[in-house]
C-alpha cells in the first residue's frame, strides 16, 4: 500500500502492539508506524510537548488508531482532547480495543471517532481487519492539512 503519512498506534498491551504492527507489515502497509504506551505519551506525541517538543506537529499524523483502556490517561480522554482542539480535531481517530461496552461505543462516536472496531482474537480476522482498515484510513480517505 502506497506510503503517505504516519500512522500513530496508541497501545499499551505489548502483545497487541506485537499483533498489530505484525498485521500492517504483512498486509504490506508501508507507513511509518509511531507508538505511544499511554495516554500521556500520546497526547504529549499529538501536541509536541514534553520528549516531542521538537516534533513538527505539522507533519499529519494519518490514522490514529487508539485503545480505550490505557494507563495514566484513558482513551476516551486522549480522544476528547483531540477532538476538542482545532488544529487536530478533524484527525482520523480509530478506536481499536477490547471493549465492546454499548456505552464506550456511544461515547466515543458522540466524542468524535471515526471508527469503533473491537479487537479480533484471531490473527486472521485480526489482519484481515487491519487489512481493510488500511485499505480505506489510508488508501481511499483524505486527510485535512493540520495548519497554524
Amino acid at each position: 500500500m502506497k506510503k503517505k503519512g504516519i500512522i500513530f498506534l496508541v497501545e499499551d498491551n505489548p502483545d497487541d502492539e506485537k499483533l498489530t504492527i505484525c498485521a500492517i507489515k504483512k498486509n504490506n502497509i508501508l507507513n511509518d508506524v509511531i507508538i505511544a504506551h499511554d495516554g500521556v505519551e500520546a497526547l504529549n506525541y499529538i501536541f509536541g510537548n514534553q520528549q516531542y517538543k521538537k516534533r513538527d506537529i505539522l507533519k499529519n499524523i494519518q490514522l490514529i488508531l487508539l485503545d480505550l483502556n490505557l494507563p495514566k490517561i484513558n482513551g476516551i480522554e486522549v480522544l476528547k482532547k483531540i477532538k476538542k482542539n482545532t488544529k487536530t480535531k478533524l484527525l482520523p481517530v480509530v478506536i481499536l480495543t477490547s471493549s465492546d461496552e454499548r456505552n464506550d461505543i456511544d461515547e466515543c462516536y458522540n466524542l468524535g471517532a471515526n471508527s469503533y472496531i473491537q479487537k479480533i482474537v484471531d490473527f486472521d480476522k485480526f489482519s484481515k481487519a487491519i487489512k481493510l482498515i488500511g485499505s480505506y484510513w489510508l488508501g481511499l480517505n483524505k486527510i485535512p492539512k493540520i495548519t497554524k
